[in-house]
């Protein structure tokens, strides 16, 4: 079933560029719109345990994310501003009034803004380790700096796409290492989205990455206005996550109304592929309460 759901697709044709969607799930049923992270994730990579899950009794639409998967090639900044205006496109285009968002990562955070600008269009949020909720990262001023030299983020996109630094990298990011579920069919959807990122002249880093850093401050901070969150949320954190802190993800949780909080033992950041039976109960369970 997993294949099924990314075996068709439709490419949405949007001002900047195309975005591929993935639908999938009964019309009519309650809509959940998935939302990927950053970097070398696409929907069927993050997606590929939970959707064909949702789809059994909702209508799940995924995106591949601009400059991502098949939502290629894009014009002009991808940031916060920009991403929240796909979603509503996106909305528009299906003529969806309403749906729940789940979001991973840099999707976790164009979710929870999304939520907080329209709340009549979100039913529930699923943020899966966010980012967007941190006032200073470490070596905040060199990361900035770094992150101005687009020659060099751009060269750093063709040393990452070496598959075997690749697999090295995978191998230490996936907590099961090679025994993650699907491993090899992972390496591969990866592996093609990097040399995707070679091709197309594009940085290591996306848009709404380099652009959330200030160089004392971060300049997204959602944590600072998540009491004013008015939808009901569940906040994912794989325990062993060393890219956004418990005490973080605590703190949001803690922040917006309406809110609950899960721990996923055994997951790191791409929680959902290292224990995917853990988080998509959470995900249903949550789901199930809205509807």
């Amino acid at each position: 079933m997993t294949a099924d759901v990314f075996a068709r697709y439709q490419d949405v044709w949007l001002p900047q560029g195309p975005l591929r969607v993935y639908r999938a799930g009964p019309e009519g049923a309650p809509c959940v719109v998935l939302l990927h992270g950053a970097m070398l994730d696409t929907a069927e990579l993050t997606w590929r345990h939970l959707m064909p899950v949702l789809a059994r009794d909702r209508q799940v639409v995924a995106v591949d994310m601009p400059r991502h998967g098949g939502s290629r090639p894009w014009e002009g900044l991808v940031d916060q501003a920009r991403m929240e205006r796909v979603v509503d496109e996106l909305l528009d285009h299906f003529g969806i009034s309403r749906a729940a968002l789940v979001g991973l990562s840099m999707g976790g955070g164009v979710g929870i803004g999304y939520a907080l600008a329209r709340p009549e269009r979100v039913s529930g949020l699923v943020a899966i380790n966010p980012g967007g909720l941190d006032d200073k990262r470490p070596w905040q001023l060199l990361t900035w700096l770094g992150l101005q030299w687009g020659a060099l983020l751009r060269w750093s996109a063709r040393w990452v796409a070496s598959p075997s630094l690749l697999r090295r990298s995978m191998v230490k990011t996936f907590t099961q290492g090679e025994g993650t579920r699907d491993f090899e069919v992972l390496m591969g959807l990866i592996e093609a989205e990097a040399r995707r990122r070679v091709e197309h002249g594009e940085r290591a880093l996306d848009d709404w990455q380099i652009a959330a850093f200030g160089p004392w401050r971060m300049r997204l901070n959602h944590t600072l206005v998540l009491a004013g969150l008015r939808v009901p949320s569940l906040w994912v954190h794989g325990k062993l996550d060393t890219l956004v802190s418990e005490a973080v993800m605590r703190r949001a949780a803690e922040s917006a109304p309406r809110a609950s909080y899960v721990g996923i033992d055994g997951a790191g950041h791409v929680a959902l592929l290292d224990q995917p039976d853990a988080v998509n109960g959470a995900i249903v369970s949550f789901l199930d309460g809205l509807d």
